[in-house]
């Protein structure tokens, strides 16, 4: 593991007169947790029969066949329900969207739970990250919400240091062992994504890098988790040498994004190149190139953050 750079210090993330720090740019992502959601415990001992149900089976949600909307109610066979929150469906909220169909501006439990046999007639189950852009904006981040605490409770049942079953909180959200008192949260990974830019011969560009994972000719922005015992700076450093062989300056902060698949929190910025060649890693990155801002590759949909830090730099970029 390549040595980390320094991380900037408060007084090189200063603007270009060194006296105010960078503007940041106001939230514009549909993935925030800002469409009516309180996730909460402990929640009622059954169901409203209102309530919102999102149904998984591994990473896919049950939805209406004709609609992509929600069940009615959970189907028979579902297990392990649990309560997530409220949800508050006014319009103002979901950007005039009415929640599957019903109208009303009242507050809706949301529950979710597994389902081990085949969808019932009339519903199918969706993978959740292929939904993005066939359903709402709240419902996919509501469902992602929701996937990451059925994976988690799913993935320990059983103590991980004595195998005991373990048993869900009552006021919080964990699983603890009645035996060895082992106590398990909901995971989550941080993941630092850097866009990196420079000025080549009066030209701006920004570095792209391709994993070996990406779909044929697809470029993103550097990326990689954050290590146990370091700094997201640091981290930022960290992936760009090792990953690239670059060294960066100017680390300044863009926005953030969960993402469940399966359990990340992304957290994205923009950086200067401050020298080396590039030396893509191997098994990690099949290839890292310079582009102009006119001569730009596939990029990642808009379901990720990756997209948004690039066109915050290149402007928009058709679909």
């Amino acid at each position: 593991m390549s040595a980390p750079e320094t991380p900037p210090t408060a007084e090189q993330t200063l603007d270009a007169e060194g006296l105010q720090p960078q503007a940041q740019p106001q939230p514009s992502d549909p993935f925030s947790n800002g469409y009516g959601f309180t996730p909460g415990l402990p929640g009622p001992a059954t169901p409203a029969p209102d309530a919102l149900w999102l149904v998984f089976s591994r990473d896919s949600l049950l939805l209406q066949d004709a609609t992509f909307a929600l069940p009615d109610g959970p189907p028979a066979g579902t297990e392990h329900a649990q309560y997530l929150g409220m949800q508050h469906l006014g319009v103002q909220h979901l950007g005039g969207e009415q929640l599957d169909g019903r109208s009303g501006t009242a507050d809706r439990e949301v529950w979710t739970a597994r389902l081990t046999a085949d969808a019932p007639d009339g519903l199918k189950f969706s993978r959740l990250r292929g939904l993005y852009g066939r359903v709402p904006d709240w419902l996919w981040v509501l469902g992602g919400y929701a996937y990451q605490i059925v994976e988690w409770d799913r993935t320990h049942t059983y103590c991980g240091n004595c195998a005991t079953p373990t048993v869900r909180g009552d006021t919080e959200r964990v699983r603890r062992c009645p035996n060895c008192g082992l106590s398990v949260y909901p995971r989550l990974a941080p993941a630092v994504m850097v866009l990196l830019t420079r000025e080549h011969e009066g030209r701006p560009q920004v570095l792209l890098c391709r994993s070996p994972q990406f779909p044929p000719g697809m470029y993103s922005a550097n990326a990689g988790f954050v290590e146990p015992g370091e700094t997201v700076e640091h981290a930022a450093h960290r992936e760009m040498k090792e990953e690239t062989n670059l060294s960066i300056r100017d680390l300044r902060y863009f926005d953030s994004q969960p993402w469940p698949f399966p359990h990340s929190l992304m957290l994205a910025y923009t950086a200067r190149y401050a020298g080396g060649e590039i030396i893509p890693q191997p098994g990690e990155i099949e290839e890292a190139r310079w582009f102009d801002h006119d001569a730009l590759p596939a990029l990642p949909d808009r379901a990720s953050i990756s997209r948004r830090l690039i066109e915050s730099v290149v402007g928009p970029q058709p679909d």
